[in-house]
């Protein structure tokens, strides 16, 4: 086996399985990496290779450690894993072109398999780059005196003349919903936010600098401090932790809007939960979903793909005027015997207020404790400290160091302390906007918890007590509320203009990208090809075109090879030659399918001496203009007068 082709197939392999390094157990990726250099090392020596049984050996052994660590063999990581393991132990038995050749179609299926945890811009330019250095050791395998540059010349071709057969595949070729390898639950990862919230949960979320969705407005977009993205609506409390609670019986919503409705899509990206995200208060959605008798927007299914869908919402309403009774003690509850302090204090504003009023005024219950947080040295922080058994009393009386999540918390429990019903909502909070694209894009990072109350004759109101706190946090952002940013990613410390431009210019490309390819999905190849025309779009008919389109391409390349046939010019010389033989074959003398001029020549010699030197003249002057670098017209010529002249 050549060396140059061993290497080169090294390569190939060694640049298909990188991306998978994190993914791998470190022992797998230990042992390809020994598997791939012994061989190359085999190949340098020219020491032979391993026993079989070795190899048998090694094999077994890998598989039985896959399962120990996967504890299955089913699933993508297992299947992924033990694909990349078993091509580094077919590369150790590299012996013949066969061989070569089936690891060149392994390295082009481990390509597919890098899509299965990235499908982003840089991650499609190595894989088109990696398919590239495979389909030049393809090239190699098969013409091995081929020299580098025609390799790289020849691949680059094989390349282009797939590019109109990879679009029309594209526009054409169903669509396919859900994983693409192994089991539903391993074909998505999780990330965002949870059902739940303690402290510390959004604050870890506020240092990723992750894409949770982007929104484009159909006109004016509301103020930054308005852009409240409303996702779990938590009601249960267990003195540390906020739930959702038991699902209760299925109660409509009522909601009325008091402001001019505004109208956007929204391009989420998966998660592996069940809700949307909407502005709060979402009205109504594009993609079947259900909004809850608490406002939120939940579909039947997780989203484990990216989801575009339209939405509208109002910024002025009145929610559940008319609130179930159920609901407005669910809303009440608190564990029993837990932060008596913060009960005590909200006892006494409840007092005041009724002193002053002369009768319950639960909005000014509300603004006392907003007043609370203000005027006292609550500091807006992403690393406070630890909390004990009477979270919300140390916190308010001790620590007054926290982050939104401590703030609402805080406060929900203060409002129910004071017979107030009040439940804590999460979601997000702002955006940045993306001048290029005219989209928002909201982070990770934008992670917020807020508090609704509700009061009689309003219903459920949005108070954010974090406003209260750090102003700045609902109207600049994250890094303007807090004191010490250095915990912030780098991207999220305000960084240069420049850098900040240059990463919105590729977000921008990023999210086409996700719209126009990634996003090309079920509906929106049904919608692109009736706009070309295609009527009653179906699954027939786009079959029929694909076969159509693929044997269009395929007849417009052969075509294009064979141009030089259809164009050359009748070649006068190997005619005049081909009617010789004809008239020679007459008198019983045909010429051999595999007989060249000079050996027909030699045998019409032996069989008519007559016409022997006139034979092999004729041959000897074939042979030179029809193969010789060369070409006189005037020796044609009397190469076309001597065939006339020869009498068979």
């Amino acid at each position: 086996m050549n060396k140059t082709l061993i290497y080169s197939l090294l390569l190939s392999i060694l640049m298909v399985a990188a991306p998978h390094a994190g993914h791998l157990p470190l022992w797998v990726s230990s042992l390809c990496i020994a598997l791939l250099s012994w061989r190359a090392y085999l190949a340098w020596s020219d020491n032979p290779l391993p026993k079989r049984w070795l190899l048998m050996a090694i094999t077994f052994a890998s598989v039985g450690g896959i399962l120990i660590s996967f504890h299955t063999l089913f699933g993508r990581e297992v299947g992924v894993t033990l694909l990349i393991l078993l091509t580094a132990l077919k590369f150790m038995e590299l012996r013949s072109p066969r061989d070569a050749m089936v690891l060149v179609y392994l390295a082009c299926f481990i390509i597919i398999t890098n899509f299965f945890y990235s499908q982003s811009i840089p991650t499609a330019l190595y894989m088109l780059a990696t398919l590239f250095v495979i389909a030049t050791t393809w090239v190699h395998l098969h013409g091995q005196t081929i020299a580098l540059k025609p390799r790289l010349r020849i691949a680059s071709i094989l390349l282009l003349q797939a590019i109109p057969l990879m679009l029309l595949l594209f526009v054409l070729f169903p669509r396919v919903q859900g994983p693409l390898w192994g089991m539903p639950q391993d074909a998505f990862a999780s990330s965002g936010l949870d059902d739940n919230m303690a402290p510390g949960s959004i604050s870890r979320l506020s240092l990723s600098e992750e894409v949770a969705f982007r929104v484009s407005y159909a006109d004016k977009p509301p103020r930054r401090e308005q852009m409240y993205w409303r996702g779990p609506v938590l009601w249960e409390f267990d003195g540390r932790t906020w739930t959702p609670g038991r699902p209760v019986a299925p109660v409509a919503p009522q909601f009325t809007g008091t402001a001019q409705p505004i109208d956007y899509s929204v391009t989420l990206e998966p998660h592996n939960k069940t809700w949307l995200f909407a502005l709060d208060m979402p009205d109504k959605i594009s993609v079947p979903a259900n909004i809850t008798y608490d406002f939120r927007v939940v579909r039947k299914e997780p989203v484990k793909a990216r989801l575009r869908y339209e939405a509208r919402s109002f910024m002025g309403y009145h929610a559940n005027l008319n609130e179930a009774e159920r609901q407005i003690q669910r809303a009440l509850q608190l564990p029993p015997s837990l932060n008596p302090r913060a009960r005590q204090l909200a006892t006494q504003w409840r007092a005041q207020t009724v002193a002053k009023t002369g009768g319950a005024n639960d909005a000014a219950v509300a603004r006392a404790a907003l007043d609370y947080f203000s005027r006292q040295d609550f500091q807006y922080t992403l690393e406070p400290p630890l909390l004990g058994l009477h979270s919300v009393d140390e916190f308010l009386f001790g620590t007054r160091q926290g982050f939104c999540e401590h703030y609402a918390s805080a406060f929900v429990f203060l409002m129910r302390a004071a017979h107030i019903p009040a439940r804590v909502v999460t979601g997000y909070q702002g955006g940045e906007f993306n001048a290029l694209g005219n989209y928002y894009i909201v982070r990770q990072s934008d992670a917020h918890a807020w508090a609704e109350v509700w009061l009689n004759g309003r219903g459920w109101v949005r108070i954010d007590p974090t406003a209260s706190i750090a102003p700045a946090r609902v109207e600049l952002g994250l890094s303007a509320a807090v004191t010490n940013n250095a915990a912030l990613p780098f991207m999220a410390r305000n960084p240069p203009q420049w850098l900040r431009e240059l990463r919105l210019n590729w977000d921008t490309l990023a999210n086409r990208w996700n719209q126009w390819v990634l996003g090309y999905d079920t509906e929106r190849q049904f919608a692109f090809l009736t706009r070309l025309g295609m009527e009653s779009v179906t699954w027939q008919k786009m079959a029929l075109n694909l076969a159509a389109g693929v044997g269009l391409i395929i007849a417009l390349f052969a075509l294009f090879m064979l141009r030089h046939l259809i164009k050359r010019q009748p070649d006068k010389v190997q005619a005049a030659w081909l009617k010789l033989c004809r008239g020679l074959a007459k008198a019983g003398l045909p010429r051999a399918a595999h007989e060249g001029a000079q050996d027909y020549a030699e045998r019409i010699a032996a069989a008519r001496p007559e016409i022997a030197d006139a034979i092999r003249d004729l041959a000897a002057r074939y042979s030179a203009l029809r193969y010789g670098a060369v070409q006189d017209k005037r020796a044609q010529q009397e190469f076309l007068q001597c065939v006339a002249a020869l009498k068979t």
